[in-house]
């Protein structure tokens, strides 16, 4: 029980959250990851290697810590923590785990004179309380994804259909189960949890649903990272015909019914839940605006296919920037980088308007910022995070 002495403690070490609590995070994932082999396949090395995921934990814990009087102002933090969790099967035995580092490092950062028993007591306690309230959450999700028409439970193998090569960088892969049982539905914007073997390690990754939903196959379109393991596995030996275990669809970066104007804006291979997204606004009357950033001609995928849409659908205009641009056929609509005052060509004229957008973290903190100045309703944007959940701000 969280006492409120516990919810006193907690927030006196929000400055020291506020000012170490990287540190504090790294440290964490060094303990858990070197003692606990068992979750190394649910962590993406890249993320750790960066730094986004120690960061990310430690504006959740900071956000946490914050809030622990009043956890409904933490919105949407834990619906995004709780779908990250269930597309990768984080299970009830893991949080002990997550908690006993998380303390540990807690004590051994901060020091003994400032993490003393007590502290160790109350952030216990708002450990406790923060894992029951998402065991609990994700415990549904899995109970719904089991009942529902084509759900499972669990790892479900998959099949490769169909490889299609859609740009330099990215290759879709059409995904059927091996069951030949029917599939679970899912929100445009969703993604799927994949495992996979390599080399007899496990590794578990998210890929956004890069087609409308259909009761016979997903798709996923995934890019080859430089170092990525799993993308370089998939692009190189994933063949036809290929097995991979997959989880059922989660997140909660979905389209929202709305008679609005919508704008879709993406970057690189953040194009890919946007493409399910306009499948379903499309048969809608609304207009769309489909905004596309990409480095240049030969890593823009999907291009082709959009402009087709855009033959057919009177209501979709879209727009192409690319940071560089040779000279080859078809153009951009514009070069260099999407800034405010060609964002602002390409919006609608009213700015009530519903506007999402991903893509590469900095373009993200750029088309926010930009979408304020232009005057576009803060209420009335969304964005997700490949990978760790950071701040825009």
């Amino acid at each position: 029980m969280l006492s409120a002495e516990h919810r006193t403690l907690v927030k006196a070490t929000v400055p020291l959250l506020e000012s170490g609590g990287e540190a504090l995070t790294a440290h964490f994932y060094t303990l858990m990851l070197r003692e606990y082999p068992e979750v190394r396949p649910l962590f993406n090395p890249a993320n750790q290697a960066s730094g986004a995921q120690p960061r990310a934990l430690a504006n959740g814990v900071l956000m946490y810590a914050r809030h622990i009087d009043e956890l409904e102002k933490l919105g949407g933090l834990v619906s995004q923590i709780v779908n990250k969790h269930v597309s990768l099967q984080i299970l009830p035995e893991h949080y002990p785990i997550v908690g006993a580092c998380l303390l540990r490092a807690i004590r051994e950062v901060l020091g003994p004179a400032i993490a003393t028993d007590a502290v160790i007591d109350a952030w216990a306690a708002a450990y406790r309380q923060l894992a029951d309230i998402l065991i609990a959450a994700e415990q549904q999700c899995y109970d719904a994804h089991a009942a529902a028409k084509g759900g499972w439970r669990g790892a479900r193998a998959f099949a490769v259909a169909r490889r299609v090569r859609e740009s330099d960088e990215i290759t879709s892969f059409h995904l059927r189960p091996v069951d030949g049982g029917d599939l679970l539905a899912f929100d445009p914007g969703q993604y799927i949890g994949l495992r996979v073997e390599i080399d007899g390690v496990e590794h578990r990754r998210n890929y956004s649903l890069s087609a409308a939903s259909s009761a016979h196959e997903y798709r996923i379109s995934v890019k080859r990272e430089p170092r990525g393991t799993v993308s370089t596995y998939l692009h190189d030996v994933a063949v036809e015909g290929a097995t991979l275990d997959l989880f059922a669809p989660a997140g909660d970066f979905t389209l929202d019914a709305s008679t609005r104007p919508l704008v879709l804006i993406s970057g690189g291979v953040g194009i890919t839940p946007m493409l399910a997204m306009l499948d379903a606004a499309l048969k809608t009357p609304r207009p769309i605006h489909f905004i596309h950033a990409a480095r240049h001609r030969g890593v823009h995928a999907f291009r082709e296919a959009i402009d087709r849409l855009a033959e057919r659908h009177p209501q979709l205009r879209r727009f192409y920037c690319y940071a560089e641009h040779a000279g080859d056929h078809p153009a951009p609509h514009a070069v260099g980088l999407l800034d405010r005052e060609t964002l602002a060509a390409w919006l609608p004229a009213s700015r009530d308007i519903d506007v999402y957008f991903l893509g590469p973290l900095p373009f993200m903190k750029a088309v926010k910022r930009h979408l304020q100045e232009l005057g576009v309703p803060r209420a009335q944007t969304r964005f997700e995070f490949f990978g760790p959940a950071s701040a825009l701000d």
